[in-house]
């Protein structure tokens, strides 16, 4: 069967990969529209299937807020252990090493040097800690800005340098190309220069706002040294959003409240855990698979990915249950900052681009798991394509039918339908009341805000609808509309002071 699609893919490569991208567009626009034509046609099934969806809504809030709950403990145990002292004891841990990569581009060295000393501030010893300051050729003053802190923390690590990703025909700038440059250089200059020793060294890919736990490294080392199948596993902390909580709008400071919980659940649902923003992995796997594409902007997914199939499903990733902690888009202005927030989804939400080819490696590859492969891939076709689509359903569609058909609302479904959905949707407001306890007890340290700011800070969720409208569903669809229509989107760097 994977010979027959092989052979499909490589007749008819554009068509199909034009087909593939046409599906997430054209799945969100079907399900978004479908209360309104069906309203006319099947309202019954209309009712139905707005029921389920809120129920289904429901279900994820209630499991959002059970696995954020667990891995909150789990991280608040682990902070408590010492684990250094249960790393050293550990075979090989003398060759233990870690490749820090920072793809910058425009952020300023005051951006970019707390993130370094939360390095500075690990409990690992840092002369095992090598940082790659992945700068890009292009950007004016990229060489000062590196020299600046190369000299400030020069000596202070087991090195520090800079690479300068020059612009390539045919690459996509990015992320992903600057550290496939990085990643390369850092391997020839690290590893051919034998000052690390491949086989007992993690490479990470973090943002140039990353702030690690201190005890972040001397846990990973502690994983990694344990486990006999080190070099097929993607290493993942909770990415969370607090650098800046209080500095942001406040719509920006609702999505980010539920990002945060949300990457913290992920921590404890395993095959739906793939490496995203700041991650690590094996320096090993990373070479033998290539380094990271140079042909797309988002490269967590496709990184992870692409090490799964190459590797015959082989791969996964292992939590790890510290927090680190990331900036929110802010900028000069209140607008400004918003619009941030705006181009950072529309980014995020262009991963739907990754789909087709996560399709068709499905359908190509073999020697897969097939039950495996299959669940991963059911898992990001349903977070891509609901992502536009969650909020017409939940909010307004229950609502909209009434005023299409109003002979159906003299049914007693019809009639009922709106204070079904609404009743369902209510009972969220629990979960959402014990996301509120997570997150305040997470972010303890966090909440250097007044007691009265704090408590207004629910009531900035009468904002939600607003909000999940502007700031998720509409740049979701404007993105899967512009895949669906074979345009490419061009990379923005999100602003961050």
């Amino acid at each position: 069967m994977t010979t027959f699609f092989d052979r499909i893919f490589t007749t008819y490569p554009i068509k199909t990969r034009r087909a593939l991208e046409m599906i997430p567009g054209t799945v969100a626009w079907f399900l978004i529209l479908f209360p309104i034509w069906g309203s006319f046609f099947i309202p019954l099934a209309v009712a139905y299937f707005i029921l389920f969806f809120d129920v289904y809504w429901f279900y994820k809030s209630s499991s959002l807020a059970t696995t954020a709950f667990i891995a909150s403990r789990k991280i608040r145990e682990a902070e408590k252990k010492d684990w250094l002292s249960l790393a050293r004891p550990v075979e090989n841990f003398e060759k233990m090493s870690h490749i820090v990569v920072i793809p910058n581009y425009t952020e300023s060295a005051e951006k970019i040097r707390p993130g370094i000393e939360s390095l500075y501030n690990q409990t690992f010893p840092k002369e095992g800690i090598y940082i790659v300051l992945a700068m890009e050729k292009r950007e004016e003053g990229a060489i000062e800005k590196a020299n600046t802190l190369i000299k400030e923390f020069e000596g202070k690590f087991g090195d520090i340098f800079a690479t300068f990703h020059p612009d390539v025909l045919g690459e996509v700038k990015g992320k992903s190309s600057n550290e496939a440059f990085a990643g390369k250089m850092a391997y020839k200059k690290l590893v051919k220069g034998g000052l690390v020793d491949e086989d007992f060294t993690t490479i990470s890919s973090v943002d140039a706002d990353s702030i690690f736990d201190p005890q972040y490294f001397s846990y990973l080392s502690h994983e990694f040294l344990k486990d006999e199948h080190r070099h097929n596993k993607f290493y993942q902390a909770a990415n969370v959003y607090y650098n800046n909580f209080w500095k942001v709008p406040a719509p920006t400071r609702i999505v980010t409240f539920f990002g945060s919980l949300w990457r913290m659940g992920l921590l404890v649902q395993k095959d739906r855990l793939i490496s995203h923003s700041t991650y690590s992995l094996s320096l090993k796997l990373l070479h033998e698979i290539g380094f990271w594409d140079t042909d797309v902007i988002p490269e967590d997914y496709r990184i992870f990915f692409k090490a799964f199939y190459k590797k015959q499903g082989k791969i996964s990733v292992e939590p790890i249950f510290l927090k680190t902690s990331m900036d929110a888009p802010l900028s000069s202005s209140y607008f400004k900052s918003l619009k941030n927030k705006y181009q950072q989804e529309r980014r995020w939400s262009w991963g739907a681009s990754d789909d087709p080819l996560f399709i068709k490696w499905w359908l190509t590859v073999p020697n897969v798991p097939f039950f495996r492969k299959t669940i991963m891939l059911i898992n990001v076709l349903m977070d891509h394509t609901l992502w536009p689509v969650n909020w017409f359903i939940i909010t307004i569609a229950a609502n909209v039918m009434p005023f299409i058909n109003p002979v159906f609302t003299r049914t007693a479904l019809g009639y009922n339908l709106p204070r079904l959905a609404g009743f369902i949707l209510t009972l969220c407001i629990i979960t959402t009341a014990i996301m509120f306890i997570i997150d305040y007890r997470t972010r303890a340290k966090h909440h250097r805000v007044s007691k009265k700011r704090l408590a207004l800070f629910p009531f900035e969720f009468l904002l939600l609808p607003v909000v999940g409208f502007f700031l998720s569903a509409l740049p979701a669809l404007i993105s899967h509309t512009q895949l669906m229509l074979g345009k490419r989107l061009e990379y923005k760097v999100t602003e961050k002071i």
